[in-house]
């Protein structure tokens, strides 16, 4: 299952060898993506761009983004829901249809959208309804909100080659929804891992899902 999965994103989006089962990769299928990837960081202007994802807990999904280089800023909120300025609080119930998500500022001329979409799917499980792991509830759903028509095209485009190379097990159920509202967390949810390193949460959940996805990002990282 893991080989499937990165094999199909090597085909997507031409990444360097994420493992050494990505290797095998047919290469020839993705020359097309290897040119739109290429000519998106060529012809970028150097504005800033936003995308917003939830991917489960957005603290940890915040850790995992801020690693990546080209990435500016993440925020960690609530996008999704119908109730305004929701806090913590509320969203925790399941009753405001909120999703914890990131909005993601980032530079296009150092990291493409498709390149965050790789990241999105990598980390989490992107099969499992409204779970991950030990957090329940539609707040944690995973989903990509989209803030334009290419990025809308692109979510769905890579999570139908998702589906039909079964890159997992299971049919990938992420939700791609318009983005309407962000609404950010209360200020101790922000830089949370950074913050709180030592806390057990940070310390063993947190903590491993970082290193792992360096491990797999690990030539797309910032320099410390």
């Amino acid at each position: 299952m893991i080989k499937r999965f990165f094999n199909t994103l090597s085909s997507l989006l031409f990444l360097a060898p994420l493992t050494a089962g990505a290797q095998h990769a047919n290469y020839e299928q993705s020359k097309t993506f290897a040119q739109m990837n290429s000519a998106s960081h060529s012809s970028a202007e150097h504005t800033k761009e936003t995308a917003t994802f939830g991917a489960g807990c957005y603290w940890c999904t915040e850790a995992q983004f801020q690693v990546l280089k080209g990435v500016e800023k993440v925020e960690s909120g609530f996008s999704g829901g119908q109730v305004n300025n929701p806090t913590y609080k509320q969203v925790c119930t399941g009753n405001t249809g909120h999703a914890e998500v990131c909005n993601i500022t980032y530079d296009p001329s150092v990291i493409t959208y498709d390149e965050l979409l790789a990241a999105f799917w990598t980390c989490h499980d992107p099969t499992t309804l409204n779970q991950q792991g030990n957090d329940v509830g539609t707040q944690y759903r995973s989903v990509i909100f989209y803030h334009n028509p290419a990025q809308k095209q692109k979510a769905e485009a890579y999570k139908k080659k998702l589906n039909d190379e079964k890159a997992w097990d299971k049919p990938v159920v992420t939700e791609v929804s318009a983005f309407t509202k962000f609404y950010k967390a209360e200020d101790y949810h922000q830089n949370y891992y950074n913050s709180n390193g030592d806390a057990p949460y940070c310390h063993y959940v947190i903590g491993p899902k970082v290193e792992k996805f360096k491990k797999i990002f690990k030539d797309k990282l910032k320099n410390k």
